[in-house]
């Protein structure tokens, strides 16, 4: 059993030390062979942010890190760094690549950097990134399970979370879900859910699930999701297509301060393209 640690919207500047120790404790117990970042990392784009930020990453202990910039990391009250040099601090921490690739026999995961210097909050995938995704997407084996990664989201919940979805997110989903993408894992509104897109996009002729993630660690909770993170665990082979998504909320009140696990979701993969 191979296990992904999906974590989002760390906004370092605004993180709970108390709710730190507590994931530290949680990837020590779950040992996940891969960390996902997707996104906001940072509360201000500040290089001592970004700094703490990778400390931490690393102090998680996990093999592989695959992180993507959010739109909290670019500098905002800096106009000509923004400009010249948006993602400076970002590449110093995280690395030179702002759309990393892993790809080992059991895991295809690929990611898009869908911030734009020009824009404050919201985010876009182009053309080109879409086929990107999928011409890698293709080359995949059915042993592989297969994420892409974005940091606004392709489907909300609420009507008030419509203004953040992700721009082009209906041109994205259908094709990356032709060439067989398991699900999108993205952040951004701090609100953890799993939806099956083709409850909402008729046309599409396989399942892609949307697979969301809380803020981590940050105070900038909302009311009705505390800090949380997603734990996948995934065993692909040719008669056992198994993927479990799990949500892990952090409790203090009947915990003393841990993570558990409050919610779960098993995942029909699919390896044609009939329902």
């Amino acid at each position: 059993m191979k296990r992904l640690l999906q974590i989002s919207d760390l906004h370092f500047g605004t993180e709970k030390p108390e709710v730190m120790a507590a994931l530290l404790d949680l990837a020590q117990l779950k040992q996940p062979d891969v960390l996902v970042v997707s996104g906001d990392i940072t509360q201000r784009a500040t290089a001592d942010q970004f700094s703490r930020a990778r400390a931490f990453c690393n102090q998680l202990g996990i093999a592989a890190t695959v992180a993507i910039p959010g739109n909290h990391d670019l500098p905002l009250f800096n106009p000509l760094i923004r400009l010249v040099r948006p993602y400076g601090r970002y590449r110093e921490a995280f690395g030179q690549d702002l759309e990393p690739v892993v790809t080992t026999p059991e895991l295809c995961l690929i990611t898009v950097n869908t911030t734009r210097w020009w824009r404050h909050k919201n985010g876009e995938v182009s053309k080109a990134q879409i086929a990107r995704v999928c011409d890698q997407l293709v080359h995949a084996s059915p042993e592989q399970l297969r994420v892409v990664v974005v940091h606004q989201p392709i489907h909300v919940l609420r009507q008030q979370d419509l203004h953040d979805i992700l721009r082009g997110w209906q041109a994205a989903v259908c094709a990356w879900a032709e060439a067989g993408a398991d699900m999108v894992m993205g952040g951004h509104i701090h609100l953890p859910y799993v939806h099956d897109m083709s409850a909402t996009v008729k046309a599409l002729k396989r399942r892609i699930w949307c697979v969301q993630a809380g803020t981590a660690m940050s105070s900038r909770t909302r009311r009705e999701a505390p800090n949380s993170v997603n734990l996948i665990e995934y065993a692909l082979a040719e008669n056992d297509m198994r993927c479990r998504v799990e949500r892990w909320d952090y409790r203090h009140e009947t915990t003393g301060g841990q993570f558990v696990k409050v919610r779960f979701h098993t995942l029909d993969l699919q390896r044609h393209n009939a329902f």
